[in-house]
């Protein structure tokens, strides 16, 4: 069992060739961090906030959602800052994005340029700040979290495809990762 453990995670390091960090062990023993001393990274990751996927008729994929698989259908709202329009499909235990492109740069367009029928066009994980527990006492950190991550991030050569943080559909700051870097998978990390 262990050799096919350490094939599997030999194997898997692979896939993310940028990602060549070793993976921290956890342990169930307690310590305490000095309101000074912080031990590791101020940031993690939290849940899938969504799925995007671009269409090519919004209003045909909000009618498809919400009439034939009945879903909780959000309103479209444009975001020319992004150049798309949005429109959010509640699943439960989380949010499928409808996106579709607004404007003559959006990068929507392109997308759907190479895929006419639409498709899966990213992910986005909520970025937490970490919490450190001090002799009985919960600390926050206040640290800008997003900023934290991208700091980290480009220390470990993940290219950001922006140079600061936006402000995303949620109303909180997000950075998009480059595919190449991330598996092939365009990431979105949200500020919770």
């Amino acid at each position: 069992m262990a050799r096919v453990l350490k094939a599997a995670t030999a194997s898997a390091v692979g896939l993310f060739p940028r990602l060549q960090t070793p993976v921290p062990t956890v342990r169930t023993s307690s310590m305490s961090l000095s309101s000074h001393q912080v031990a590791g990274p101020v940031w993690n990751l939290g849940r899938l906030n969504h799925v995007a996927v671009a269409v090519p008729d919004l209003e045909k994929a909000k009618a498809f959602y919400k009439n034939v698989l009945g879903a909780q259908v959000g309103e479209t709202v444009p975001l020319p800052e992004h150049g798309v329009s949005v429109v959010f499909v509640n699943l439960g235990n989380t949010k499928m994005e409808l996106l579709h492109p607004l404007g003559n740069d959006s990068p929507i367009a392109g997308f759907l340029q190479k895929n006419k029928a639409g498709g899966m066009h990213h992910i986005c994980i909520e970025s937490r700040r970490m919490i450190f527990q001090d002799r009985g006492e919960l600390l926050f950190h206040q640290v800008d979290n997003i900023n934290a991550a991208v700091m980290d991030l480009k220390e470990k050569k993940i290219r950001i495809l922006s140079e600061e943080a936006k402000i995303g559909a949620h109303g909180k700051p997000v950075i998009f990762l480059h595919p190449k870097d991330c598996g092939g998978v365009l990431v979105e990390l949200e500020q919770v």
